[in-house]
């Protein structure tokens, strides 16, 4: 069965792709009274914020239409900032070399946040890992131990 964010990951994307944008992150969060949608968007050049409201109106005509989320929602849409979040391979891919900030489920050698520099993203026997630099060390973290990633904003 298909979480409501993939449904509107299903939704968003061919619509985004339609207009040049690329899906960053979908998020579906159950507040107290309604749903909270976050769609993060971007473009080589950034989006504007005329962007920004043609998709939040033709996506949020989509999610009507489709009754995902079931009941009454807030749609926020907006660029991904400097601090984007990473949540695809290929997110992880392209910022190779750049400094991330991680938080884990779990803790891993005693740590459960890292603010480190992604080295490399690869495959491991157990699926994708981060090889990270932090503090002069290296780590090797698994994907599916992350529950978050974004770019580190540098000056």
């Amino acid at each position: 069965m298909q979480s409501h964010e993939e449904k509107i990951r299903l939704l968003a994307e061919p619509l985004l792709a339609s207009e040049g944008i690329d899906l960053v992150l979908a998020e579906c969060l159950k507040m107290q009274t309604r749903w909270l949608v976050r769609i993060y968007m971007d473009r080589e050049g950034g989006v504007t914020v005329d962007d920004c409201a043609r998709i939040s109106n033709q996506l949020g005509d989509l999610l009507d239409v489709h009754d995902v989320p079931p009941g009454p929602y807030t749609l926020e849409v907006s660029s991904p900032g400097l601090d984007r979040p990473l949540d695809r391979d290929r997110d992880f891919l392209k910022y190779r070399g750049s400094r991330i900030r991680l938080r884990l489920g779990e803790k891993i050698e005693g740590r459960r946040n890292f603010c480190a520099k992604l080295l490399e993203y690869e495959d491991g026997c157990d699926g994708k890992v981060l090889v990270l630099l932090a503090d002069g060390i290296t780590f090797r973290i698994p994907r599916k131990a992350v529950t978050r990633a974004n770019l580190e904003y540098e000056l």
